[in-house]
């Protein structure tokens, strides 16, 4: 069996002596590992890093076997990453969220959601809404997406700054006033159909309170698991870079 894919390289492992196991974030083929013989080598290892898009081709004589990877880097952004704590941090997270995910699974709208996200890993603040989207992506396709579209008391679409912890759908200013204390803040960036206009930190922190609370809520805490520490750390760094400002 085999097949050729575009992939985005999430971790690499030790394989033996010389190899590598690889796993990639392919649009058809979902979260996909497979061994590079060779990979070690100075001649791979530029190509098998993290962040990397490539062309990847899979074989094994059975589907349910590892498989081989022969891969080709098509858009190396890796030493980019590696320069930024907000690079280093981002990639890790996206692998952590990924792995919520079954393997083999395609996930189409997150693999091209990903192929944005790593272009930006060095802004922490543009990378953080998009990462707050990316984990609201995951809460969708897990079964726990949140309902940002219109008021859950009153059906109205204005105005929606609050997310009901119950139920996960928002709640308009005035509806919400009388309980503010008990909701959680839906920053402007995270309306659907909303404005566009640029988060500020303090967007983005709502943002990962928003999503964390849910992924704590509907994954990580049903699962026995704990957030990825690099999601503290991402956040710790938005924080400086607040203090900086």
């Amino acid at each position: 069996m085999h097949w050729t894919d575009e992939g985005v390289i999430l971790a690499t492992r030790r394989h033996g002596e010389t190899s590598l196991i690889v796993e990639l974030m392919t649009p058809t083929r979902g979260r996909h590992l497979g061994l590079v013989r060779g990979g070690r080598s100075r001649r791979h290892q530029p190509a098998l890093q993290p962040g990397n898009s490539v062309s990847a081709t899979w074989r094994a004589r059975l589907d349910e076997h590892l498989g081989n990877y022969t891969i080709e880097a098509t858009t190396s952004r890796a030493a980019k990453l590696m320069e930024s704590a907000a690079g280093l941090y981002g990639i890790q997270i996206i692998g952590s969220l990924l792995h919520l995910l079954p393997e083999r699974d395609p996930h189409p709208r997150l693999y091209g959601a990903l192929t944005t996200i790593v272009d930006w890993l060095d802004d922490p603040l543009t990378a953080g809404a998009m990462l707050v989207r990316f984990e609201a992506g995951i809460l969708e396709e897990l079964g726990f997406g949140l309902d940002l579209e219109r008021c859950a008391a009153t059906g109205t679409t204005g105005e929606l700054v609050y997310v009901s912890p119950k139920t996960g759908r928002a709640v308009s200013r005035t509806a919400g006033q009388p309980y503010n204390d008990r909701l959680l803040t839906l920053p402007p960036f995270m309306v659907a159909n909303g404005p566009n206009a640029t988060p500020n930190i303090a967007d983005v922190v709502a943002g990962f309170r928003l999503t964390g609370y849910f992924l704590a809520r509907h994954v990580y805490e049903p699962r026995g698991i704990e957030p990825p520490e690099a999601r503290s750390s991402f956040l710790a760094l938005i924080g400086r870079t607040a203090g900086a400002a």
